[in-house]
């Protein structure tokens, strides 16, 4: 037998040459994440170009609040994942520390849901997010993309629960681990809800996803269509609670 790079192999075995395809060359690149972040740090730019002009600046514009959902300014529970602190530095920090998270998480979870499941699946944890913020803090401002990626390392815990791996043994779940103890050490300045409320979206979705739907096509429309119901009544949910936080 011949070492090898992946492994131990025959004589034989060991002189041909082993044709590697990639995730990335099954399904193609993380578009919708690389997109999400392109629309990110645009956003991030236009904010700091604006951040004088007051109420009509687009983080004034676009950061969700109770009482402008309530008056019908529903476009916030979902601007407000593109959104980020446009204080400097700490605003660079938020968007970078999001960002990263979030190619990293795409680069793993879009490959093997694909475009559209990853768009869904990124959208109810932004929705999820958006109603538990409102639900713990609707009088403050809330900005940031971090329900939505708390959301996307749910889901990518329950994709390697669904590949036999357990999740708590992996560096992911000491990541998100860390990341719920500095929610609630910072909750004075971080939305906890937000996180808490994009994790638990999260969850279901993930379930959804790989737990029901799992390897079978012939359940993935109908795992599809109530992904999306899901995200439709955390938006309805959201703005019951923006009306009931301001007495509408």
């Amino acid at each position: 037998m011949t070492p090898t790079p992946v492994g131990m192999r025959c004589p034989e075995c060991s002189r041909q040459k082993t044709k590697v395809r990639t995730m990335g060359h099954v399904h193609g690149v993380p578009v919708v994440a690389r997109t999400i972040i392109a629309i990110a740090v645009v956003v991030w730019v236009a904010e700091l170009i604006t951040r004088n002009m007051g109420f009509d600046s687009v983080l004034a514009r676009g950061a969700l609040r109770a009482d402008f959902v309530a008056d019908g300014e529903w476009w916030r529970i979902l601007t407000v994942g593109f959104l980020h602190d446009d204080r400097l530095p700490f605003g660079l920090l938020h968007l970078g520390f999001n960002m990263y998270f979030l190619y990293f998480l795409g680069q793993m979870l879009e490959p093997t849901l694909g475009r559209l499941r990853f768009a869904v699946a990124f959208f109810v944890s932004l929705l999820g997010g958006s109603l538990g913020a409102l639900l713990l803090s609707p009088d403050r401002f809330t900005v940031g993309a971090s329900g939505a990626v708390f959301g996307l390392i749910a889901v990518a815990l329950i994709e390697l629960r669904s590949r036999g791996i357990p999740p708590m043994r992996t560096p992911l779940a000491s990541i998100l681990i860390l990341n719920l103890v500095i929610t609630f050490g910072f909750a004075s300045f971080i939305s906890v809800g937000g996180h808490l409320g994009g994790l638990a979206a999260g969850g279901v979705v993930g379930y959804l996803l790989f737990e029901v739907g799992g390897a079978r096509r012939s359940r993935r429309t109908p795992v599809l269509a109530a992904s999306v119901g899901l995200g439709v009544a955390l938006a309805v949910g959201s703005i019951a609670v923006a009306a009931s936080a301001v007495g509408v």
